[in-house]
């Protein structure tokens, strides 16, 4: 299952399935692209096997340059995504998918920090079980706790992300 309704937070546990979908999407992107990306990464939780999830595929796209991001708006489009702006993170363009929304995409400049760092706790919980599963529990429980406050929910995850990064040099 796929998409979470705006203004929800609600879990599913992982399945294979968001793999599969993933890849159905990266490669419609490659193809759109082109040129203008350099990688497209699986990011998020529904990038951690037997890490549940909210239902919406995360993508991390990297750009040669970061101008680039107002170039792929229009094949992004075609593949239904609707450009939501820069505004939200810093030197990132940020892309939706489907409402409920089914799939987001992040995209950076190569080299972004903040790139670095999504990708180093992705790697980090694909490879440490005991990380995996504290971080499982939270999320349980925050979503329990805040099932119609998405902010809150992500904000209350972050000392657990930041105390990761931290003990892997980040911050």
């Amino acid at each position: 299952m796929l998409g979470l309704p705006k203004g929800k937070v609600f879990l599913i546990a992982w399945t294979a399935e968001w793999e599969k979908e993933f890849i159905r999407e990266k490669t419609q992107i490659e193809n759109e692209l082109g040129e203008l990306i350099l990688a497209v990464h699986h990011i998020g939780s529904t990038a951690v096997k037997n890490l549940s999830a909210k239902p919406i595929i995360d993508i991390g796209i990297e750009l040669k340059d970061y101008q680039h991001g107002s170039e792929c708006v229009q094949g992004l489009e075609r593949l239904g995504y609707a450009y939501r702006g820069t505004n939200i993170l810093p030197d990132r363009h940020y892309f939706s998918k489907g409402e409920p929304r089914t799939h987001q995409i992040h995209m950076f400049q190569t080299g972004s920090l903040y790139l670095e760092k999504i990708l180093a706790f992705r790697d980090y919980l694909l490879k440490n079980d005991a990380a995996l599963n504290e971080y499982q529990e939270l999320k349980v429980k925050l979503s329990q706790k805040h099932e119609k406050d998405k902010l809150l929910y992500t904000d209350e995850k972050t000392e657990f992300i930041n105390s990761i990064l931290d003990s892997l040099g980040f911050n």
